[in-house]
């Protein structure tokens, strides 16, 4: 394995944790709390699974600076929807962070990321 190949699984890595685990958490963790009695859990879960996302964040931010450097791809319209699209993101989410009983910043979030994803892919190829 390459140094930039490696640098490109830490990316996808990133990526999987981020997305996936939103996936997770709309399939499967929200809908088996719904109605329940026990609120703190799901809030639990969620501030462990944001932790691990500001990590992925962190790592998806390096190394995709350094593949867009390595590759020579910043003057590329699809990076530059994709970086516009991840600032949008952040700044939902931080809005998420003061006022999170407004689910629907995290549909929106979670939209915003599979659209980032199809984007990395085009760019990608």
């Amino acid at each position: 394995m390459t140094t930039w190949e490696f640098v490109r699984w830490l990316h996808l890595l990133g990526m999987a944790f981020f997305v996936g685990g939103q996936l997770v958490l709309v399939a499967a963790v929200v809908p088996a709390f719904r109605g329940a009695d026990d609120r703190d859990r799901l809030r639990a879960i969620a501030r462990r699974f944001g932790w691990g996302s500001l990590i992925a964040l962190a790592v998806l931010v390096a190394t995709g600076i350094a593949m867009a450097s390595h590759y020579v791809v910043w003057d590329e319209g699809k990076l530059h929807v994709k970086l516009a699209l991840v600032v949008v993101a952040g700044l939902l989410i931080l809005w998420h962070l003061r006022r999170p009983q407004q689910h629907w910043i995290e549909g929106l979030v979670f939209l915003l990321s599979l659209a980032i994803v199809w984007l990395g892919v085009a760019i990608a190829h």
